[in-house]
């Protein structure tokens, strides 16, 4: 199962380097900016995860110690948390970087592109309310992306909105065609015990 799952992963990351080099013009990541890892839940499947802890075992021992440290803070943090979402940083996140970057989620590797939901209606990366993708675009006023701004910046290409949620790209049809079980789904710190 684990080499269906890289097969999957491999298919995943040519299509969303396509989309990403159609977009670039809009697109603001770049090595270092880990805003996308510093405030959500981050759904994770329990292939995800077992992929995941592969990655953990190849690091260093005191890089799984500082993550562990981390897990275990965050797991106090979240047992006096009575909101509805628990947003926290990625534990994996060390120096802005992250630490299992091939072994990243599948959530992890389609942040910053707009998405499309299943209402086909067009959703911006929350980065883009922090002047990074997409915000030249964006009219704040309307809450929309403006073809005013597009074709008054003179870029390129329109910005595109993409079938890149969670639930699409983790849906049965994509187990049934790389023979892959994702499993339970819920977020990456609900994974890990005490």
């Amino acid at each position: 199962m684990k080499e269906n799952y890289i097969t999957y992963l491999k298919f995943l990351d040519e299509k969303l380097t396509r989309f990403f080099e159609l977009q670039k013009e809009y697109i603001c990541c770049h090595k270092g900016c880990s805003l996308c890892c510093q405030n959500a839940e981050f759904p994770y499947s329990k292939l995800e995860v077992q992929y995941l802890a592969a990655g953990f075992f190849t690091l260093g021992s005191s890089t799984q110690e500082l993550i562990e440290k981390k897990v275990y803070s965050l797991k106090e943090l979240k047992k006096n948390f009575h909101g509805e979402h628990f947003l926290y940083e990625c534990p994996f996140l060390i120096n802005n970087m992250c630490s299992v970057y091939e072994y990243r989620g599948i959530v992890c590797r389609t942040f910053g592109l707009l998405a499309l939901s299943g209402d086909k209606k067009v959703k911006t990366p929350f980065c883009c309310f922090k002047g990074l993708n997409y915000s030249k675009v964006f009219d704040h006023k309307t809450k929309q992306l403006s073809d005013t701004k597009v074709q008054k910046l003179g870029y390129k290409n329109a910005p595109l909105g993409f079938n890149i949620s969670y639930e699409f790209l983790t849906s049965p049809d994509f187990e049934r065609g790389f023979n892959i079980k994702f499993g339970e789904k819920k977020p990456l710190l609900d994974w890990f015990y005490k």
